[in-house]
């Protein structure tokens, strides 16, 4: 995800009032891991302020769970994507603690494609010189690619090569005039979905796929194997693999090429859960919606993405379980994502015009300790990157923003580009916000500067990988960003009047 360089911003009149509030009564200079008054007092007390819940919802309690979680993969193949049994014990983990705890739970189902890989792919030059290349180095299987073993020439498709390129390769049905149906079609990255260019692709007659990435900048993540999905919806029927800008580069400009594309997986199609849970009390009228994906991606346990939020979201609710709020909280673990956002999706999809304006805003947490982090706000109000949320969502924005603050922390706005399980609740026009501490993108000298790290690594270097464990996590990032949840998620569930209102 892309970040905008840091600034500092004033919240409304209100939320300023409220978190300078909180710091006089010296919660937030205090740090998350402390211990809280009364010590196993905080699951038994009614944390019915603001103050008393941040104290409550500890490192120590959020990485309890996230331990939880990294035990359910270690005993179900070291993953807990949807469609698997690691998935399935993490469902019933975080449904069992919320039902004991008192809240009304409900597993929302949903169809989707499990994507599972079987084995190793492969891709090859077949002509004019024969060349076996190398996976997870050259090249990389695509999740949610349709399986298949094709040999065929290659044809370049509206190629723009360099550092400063605007590719739009095969975004536009246009992109393929010409195109011998038969043919493996090489693909850039660039401006639409990957699902729209394998899907044009096919529709052109293609047989296969090989999307390099894009090398418009020199960041890793514009040049190595690009980490994505073609998503859920992906119809193409025709196998794709993803390589690196350089070879892709270099394949561009081999003639007469033969390739061979191997892509041994398969998608299988299953039913999965969200996991809902809500408060007994609240205006139903008026409900806040907290939500984080629960799955992982096949390759590892997923113990950052999205464990971090995961993990403080149900301990959020776990401290707020005497709680009796103005408004319905409804927790949302959402099942997944990492194959298109497809259970947040189907969720907002299925709910009638009558329950979706019950929903007065969501706030979705993906990745709150990354180990080499940032703190990223989502730019509700459209300062940074052009695009607002609906109306409401600056409001949310500032909210978290003047919480930072109050820590004496910097942060920085991410633009909205629908990577996450907020992108549902925007289309339907719910105020939404929340917080991301970086994945595959790079840090900047700037960024080192303010939140500390290293300048010029990802946000997090193992994201979607197996090395996404227990110790992936930075501490600093996951305490201040598990207080943040509880700020907000408590300050929404006591307010008289919710942001976007009338």
């Amino acid at each position: 995800m892309s970040s905008s360089p840091p600034r500092t911003r004033r919240a409304s009149a209100a939320v300023a009032a409220l978190v300078l509030a909180i710091v006089a009564l010296g919660v937030s200079s205090a740090p998350s891991s402390a211990a809280p008054a009364g010590g196993r007092g905080c699951a038994n007390r009614n944390n019915n302020s603001v103050a008393k819940l941040v104290e409550c919802v500890t490192v120590e309690g959020v990485r309890r769970h996230q331990a939880a979680l990294q035990d359910i993969a270690d005993a179900n193949g070291g993953t807990r994507a949807s469609g698997t049994p690691g998935y399935d014990a993490s469902v019933s983990y975080v449904a069992d603690l919320l039902s004991e705890a008192g809240y009304e739970v409900t597993l929302d189902p949903f169809e989707f494609f499990a994507f599972e890989p079987l084995g190793p792919s492969a891709l090859e030059q077949v002509a004019p010189t024969p060349t076996t290349y190398t996976e997870d180095e050259d090249f990389g299987l695509l999740d949610q690619t349709d399986p298949g073993d094709v040999t065929a020439p290659v044809t370049a498709v509206d190629l723009q090569l360099g550092l400063g390129n605007a590719s739009t390769s095969g975004c536009e049905p246009e992109d393929f005039a010409g195109f011998p149906a038969g043919n493996i079609a090489l693909l850039q990255r660039g401006e639409c979905t990957f699902e729209l260019k394998i899907e044009n692709a096919a529709d052109a007659g293609a047989v296969g796929v090989i999307i390099f990435n894009q090398g418009n900048t020199t960041d890793p993540s514009r040049n190595g194997i690009p980490a994505v999905t073609f998503g859920n919806g992906n119809t193409s029927g025709i196998p794709a693999l993803g390589t690196t800008y350089a070879l892709g580069a270099e394949l561009a400009q081999t003639p007469d090429l033969v390739m061979r594309v191997f892509a041994n997986s398969a998608r299988t199609p299953e039913v999965g859960q969200n996991v809902l849970a809500e408060t007994r009390h609240g205006d139903d009228d008026q409900v806040v919606m907290v939500g984080g994906h629960l799955d992982s991606v096949f390759e590892g346990p997923g113990i950052n993405d999205n464990g971090s939020g995961v993990a403080a979201i149900l301990e959020t609710a776990l401290m707020m379980r005497k709680v009796r709020p103005t408004n319905t909280v409804r927790f949302a673990f959402w099942g997944a994502e990492e194959a298109g956002l497809v259970g947040s999706t189907d969720y907002v999809a299925t709910r009638t015009e009558a329950e979706l304006e019950q929903i007065a805003l969501y706030l979705n947490f993906d990745m709150l300790g990354s180990p080499n982090y940032a703190n990223f706000v989502y730019d509700g109000d459209g300062s940074d990157f052009g695009l607002a949320g609906p109306e409401g969502s600056a409001e949310i924005e500032a909210l978290f923003g003047d919480f930072y603050e109050s820590r004496g922390e910097a942060y920085e706005g991410t633009e909205i580009d629908f990577r996450s399980d907020y992108g549902a609740f925007f289309d339907v026009g719910i105020p939404f916000g929340g917080l991301f501490s970086g994945a595959e993108d790079i840090k900047t000298p700037e960024q080192a500067a303010l939140y500390g790290g290293t300048a010029g690594a990802p946000f997090d270097p193992c994201y979607h990988s197996a090395c996404d464990t227990e110790a992936n996590v930075s501490l600093d990032a996951l305490g201040t960003n598990a207080d943040s949840v509880a700020n907000a998620t408590l300050t929404y569930a006591l307010a008289e009047t919710l942001p976007g209102a009338g």
